[in-house]
């Protein structure tokens, strides 16, 4: 481990941390689907599967490089999370040998605690949203020492989820559009800034979870309302202050896609590849099958599946 330094959000900077994490990550695999397998004219889809990161969701990126790169005091680290940066902080911790202390709200699904707790951290739920659990983790690293491993707005939890964009470009680097899940931004700022313009990326938020929205209409971060089905994942009331600038500066758009159309993409990825995917890693599947977002003809066009910790699929339909 090395001494913390100000790490800038860049292409270098993830290519440094893929580097350092890249033993300790899987490389997801991308699946390219038939446009009409689900109902869309138009080219061939793309899909990275994060969803079979280990924890179950990209976050393990993150988790890693800011256990790998930043100072560790003997109380170990701590982290709030809606659920999956949780048990992927718990899950790079038992694989390094730290200790952990996780806050998640009460709203966060039970397969993401119990991931949390097949991992052996310390558990502690409660409160009703992130916030509420953040508040909770920061009271902790004041009486304990333990080192905060943001879930979003920390320069290693950037660089860590940019990587998922290398990995994408490095396997398929002919996309025109890569449509992302929208909750504090860490995905969205590192793989915007890995890219940096040179692809469109394209934030896909909850209608009742509008952060990145709402920051952009106001020109800075701002409270926007934090529910809806995805709100274990994509609602933690704000956009983080590190994303933000690079949102701006990088992200080509933003959709916003209903609860309906969220489960509705959750059924039809079952239907049509078996895989199950949670609400906010769904997302960006629903702007699409939706028509919230629609191709220009010829366009060639990237989806995020970023998640799978959930037990909420209806495998009836």
């Amino acid at each position: 481990m090395i001494a913390e330094a100000n790490r800038p959000v860049d292409a270098a900077g993830i290519a440094d941390a893929y580097h350092r994490i890249s033993r300790h990550v899987r490389r997801t695999p991308i699946v390219r689907i038939a446009a009409e397998d689900v109902g869309l004219a138009g080219s061939d889809l793309l899909l990275k599967l994060e969803l079979m990161q280990h924890s179950g969701s990209f976050k393990a990126r993150g988790a890693f490089v800011n256990l790998l790169t930043r100072k560790v005091p003997s109380a170990g680290v701590v982290a709030a999370s809606g659920g999956n940066h949780g048990a992927a902080v718990a899950y790079a911790a038992m694989r390094l040998g730290l200790p952990a202390k996780i806050f998640v709200p009460g709203i966060s699904s039970p397969a993401k605690i119990q991931r949390i707790r097949d991992y052996g951290a310390d558990l502690v739920v409660g409160g009703e949203r992130y916030a509420d659990a953040l508040a909770a983790s920061e009271e902790w690293v004041g009486r304990s020492g333990a080192l905060m491993v943001h879930a979003f707005d920390q320069p290693e939890t950037l660089l860590g989820q940019g990587t998922v964009g290398l990995e994408l470009d490095d396997q398929r680097a002919d996309i025109d559009t890569l449509l992302v899940a929208v909750g504090g931004g860490g995905l969205i700022g590192g793989i915007s800034a890995w890219y940096a313009g040179r692809i469109r990326v394209v934030g896909v938020e909850p209608e009742l979870a509008p952060t990145l929205t709402r920051a952009l209409a106001a020109g800075r971060p701002a409270d926007a309302e934090a529910g809806g089905i995805a709100a274990d994942s994509l609602a933690p009331r704000r956009i983080g202050e590190h994303v933000f600038p690079i949102a701006q500066r990088h992200v080509h758009s933003v959709v916003l896609v209903s609860d309906e159309q969220i489960r509705e993409a959750q059924q039809t990825l079952w239907r049509t590849l078996r895989v199950v995917a949670e609400p906010g890693g769904s997302a960006p599947f629903a702007a699409l099958i939706s028509g919230r977002y629609r191709p220009a003809a010829g366009e060639r066009v990237g989806i995020l599946v970023s998640g799978g910790n959930t037990t909420a699929v209806d495998f009836n339909h």
